[in-house]
């Protein structure tokens, strides 16, 4: 594939991009699309404006969603290859149409009004340099922000020869295609790597390798007699920009929480919190309910952050916490879990249902014996899950690099190099 070069750069007077190549015009939004606002099409399929997806079918998207189910005459109309600025698209950038329907009245429709690659600008739209102009037009507070599309459309955006679109559009087209075949080849990794580690696991927590006395007299115990399962009350914080630290269900994986989606919660909604569901100590197991439901996570110190809906508290004298983490994360409990999961898109499971799990209790001492022989056993295995996670978001960084330094003009295909 060709090699990238640097562009020759004139400056701007566009506040999110500075510079674009000499031979490049400049043109407002409203230059180079037009606004639809076309209604009273009922019978046409709902569409969802996903920031992963682009604009597609409900049944296409597959997530639980609010549907619309009257006044369908007042949806807009999509039609494929139209762009669609949604209500998080200062967020996440505009969407790219791949099916014809109808959608909240409150998105905005754009169609092109000049000769255009749209896969050129499915890129433009999906960068981050455009996402921060997103921010500058947005109206509203919190929950409620969105495009202001009448300061939007006289914004400025880069406009490449049509020839140079495609050439742009192409090389980015077979990049992404290589790109994401290296992802899944890692992914696929992963998880023969995780099913690796889970049947060590479930061997050792089994006793498998230890002998049949010794497992004798191991009892299976019913989680409400040996556990504390402190509830999270179900509130509807206010995020905001300062506050504290809250672990929502998303956020929380097996053995791990991942620090960088904690949303911050209002000081005001921290105070409604009960005692219990504040912050979980030193060797509490945090249990989520839904999203990544059945995920446990150990707490190996003292926490900054509260817990949030549905992610409830398991604290235990009678368990090594590492071992409850283990025995909770292991198919001997999350076949159980799989079984009476409630829900036919956002499952869950309740709390009644969490005391009622049953577990394996060895003596301390063994199940101390049971952490340190699945801590050795498993250590290469998750390095190697750890360094295919690092290379993952490597490329991912990679990707977004090459698409933001194409997209604005900084760097070029040779073949399409101004002379």
């Amino acid at each position: 594939m060709a090699t990238l070069s640097f562009n020759k750069l004139r400056k701007t007077d566009a506040i999110w991009l500075p510079q674009i190549p000499e031979h490049w015009e400049l043109v407002k939004v409203r230059h180079l699309f037009k606004e639809s606002t076309k209604k009273g099409f009922p019978n046409e399929k709902l569409l969802v404006a996903s920031q992963k997806h682009g604009v597609v079918s409900k049944d296409a998207y597959g997530k639980r969603t609010v549907e619309a189910t009257k006044d369908l005459h007042n949806l807009k109309l999509v039609e494929v290859g139209d762009y669609v600025i949604s209500l998080r698209s200062f967020q996440g950038g505009i969407e790219l149409a791949y099916e014809r329907g109808i959608i909240s009245p409150a998105y905005t429709i754009m169609k092109e009004t000049r000769l255009i690659d749209k896969r050129y600008f499915k890129n433009l739209f999906k960068s981050p340099p455009f996402i921060s102009l997103m921010t500058l037009c947005v109206k509203g507070i919190r929950e409620g922000q969105n495009i202001d599309y009448p300061t939007f459309k006289n914004e400025y955006l880069p406009f490449p020869p049509i020839e140079e679109q495609k050439a742009i559009a192409e090389y980015l087209d077979k990049k992404n295609s290589e790109i994401d075949k290296f992802i899944r080849n890692k992914e696929k990794l992963i998880e023969l790597l995780e099913e690796e580690k889970r049947l060590v696991i479930l061997n050792e927590i089994n006793g498998k390798h230890l002998n049949k006395r010794d497992i004798s007299h191991w009892n299976v115990i019913v989680l409400k007699y040996c556990c504390k399962v402190i509830d999270c009350k179900h509130i509807t914080p206010t995020y905001t920009q300062e506050g504290i630290p809250i672990v929502s269900p998303g956020e929380l994986k097996p053995y791990s929480i991942d620090y960088s989606g904690l949303r911050l919660v209002n000081v005001i909604d921290f105070n409604r919190l009960t005692e219990g569901n504040r912050w979980p100590m030193q060797g509490d197991i945090l249990y989520s309910r839904n999203a990544s439901v059945g995920s446990a996570c150990y707490i190996t110190g003292d926490s900054d952050f509260c817990m949030g809906q549905d992610v409830c508290l398991i604290r235990s004298k009678k368990f090594n916490g590492r071992y409850l983490e283990h025995m909770l994360n292991s198919d001997f409990v999350l076949k159980h879990v799989e079984s009476i999961l409630i829900g036919a898109t956002i499952r869950r499971i309740n709390i009644s249902e969490i005391k009622r799990l049953e577990v394996l209790c060895p003596p301390k001492d063994i199940q101390a014996l049971i952490c340190k022989k699945i801590e050795v056993k498993t250590r290469k295995i998750v390095t190697a899950i750890s360094k295919a996670q690092q290379e993952i978001a490597s490329i991912k960084e990679y990707r977004v690099a090459v698409i933001t330094d194409l997209v604005t003009g900084k760097r070029s295909i040779p073949q399409i190099q101004s002379s």
